[in-house]
């Protein structure tokens, strides 16, 4: 099976857009959307659900009232104040540290494990899909996109497929590194912005920490060609693919709207583009051994 995970060193540069247009181009495929803090590729492909569950990460405080005598040890001791004045504990303050409990002398309270989100298994019409979603203000995003990870390789073991499509979060942080991990390639979709520039630098330098082959897709570069013939130069000069760089078309907001994937939504240039960078990178992913 090989992995195909596309990223970006920011939000907004295309790359969910440009994951589901593979998707709809490459036949049978497993998809992951690792973009648990906020998943929109359910938003193209549609997938009708066939399984939700619960993610549990992290300990919270509970405090039973029954128990509780009030001495106000807990309340000296937390340092986060998330124990409110009548004994409660403020769930969105707890780190779950425990101190609290170490201290009580009633012994009224109890760490618990708190469900920081929810993980999700349905069938798109591309092929089957897991996705997730952390819940306001809880963390473990990188456990989560794990999770998201090691289902998604299951179900493709189990059917026979041979490609998993990953939508990876933004950033360069611990969800990215979850999502990048042990794939056979990374595509980094940028912008020709000076903070597109600077953010996928740091994204390659990831995946070159990682030892992941990475290929780049310089999305809208027409709206400074410039830069993005210094993104070429700087690819050129440290040996990384590039690929057809994709204009600027309003079709594809027209596309997003509407709901479905680029290419099915219409044949202008970005569609034709993207169907390019497609054949591109998939040539990429079946030569590696």
């Amino acid at each position: 099976m090989k992995e195909l995970v596309v990223i970006s060193g920011k939000g907004g540069t295309g790359k969910t857009t440009v994951l589901a247009s593979f998707a709809a181009l490459a036949g049978r495929s497993v998809l992951a959307d690792c973009d648990v803090d906020a998943p929109d590729l359910y938003l193209l492909l549609h997938p009708e659900i066939s399984e939700q569950e619960e993610f549990r990460a992290g300990k919270l405080a509970v405090i039973d009232a029954d128990r509780c005598t009030r001495c106000g040890r807990c309340l000296e001791v937390c340092r986060f104040e998330a124990i409110t004045p009548d004994f409660s504990v403020e769930a969105l303050n707890c780190e779950g540290c425990g101190a609290c409990r170490v201290v009580c002398p009633a012994e009224a309270v109890e760490l618990v494990e708190r469900t920081a989100g929810d993980w999700f298994q349905g069938q798109t019409k591309y092929g089957p899909m897991v996705y997730a979603r952390l819940r306001p203000a809880e963390e473990n995003s990188g456990k989560l996109v794990a999770l998201v990870r090691k289902e998604a390789r299951a179900w493709a073991e189990r059917e026979g497929i041979g490609l998993l499509l990953t939508d990876g979060p933004p950033g360069i942080g611990c969800p990215v590194i979850a999502s990048v991990g042990n794939a056979d390639l990374a595509l980094i979709v940028t912008e020709p912005t000076p903070a597109g520039l600077h953010d996928f630098e740091r994204a390659l330098a990831l995946c070159r920490h990682f030892g992941v082959p990475a290929m780049v897709c310089v999305n809208k570069f027409d709206l400074n060609p410039e830069l993005d013939g210094g993104i070429r130069n700087f690819c050129f000069h440290s040996q990384v693919a590039v690929t057809t760089s994709v204009p600027f078309d309003e079709s594809v907001s027209r596309a997003i709207n509407r709901g479905v994937p680029l290419v099915e939504f219409d044949h202008g240039p970005a569609s034709r583009t993207v169907a390019r960078v497609w054949e591109q990178v998939g040539s990429q992913l079946t030569g590696r051994q």
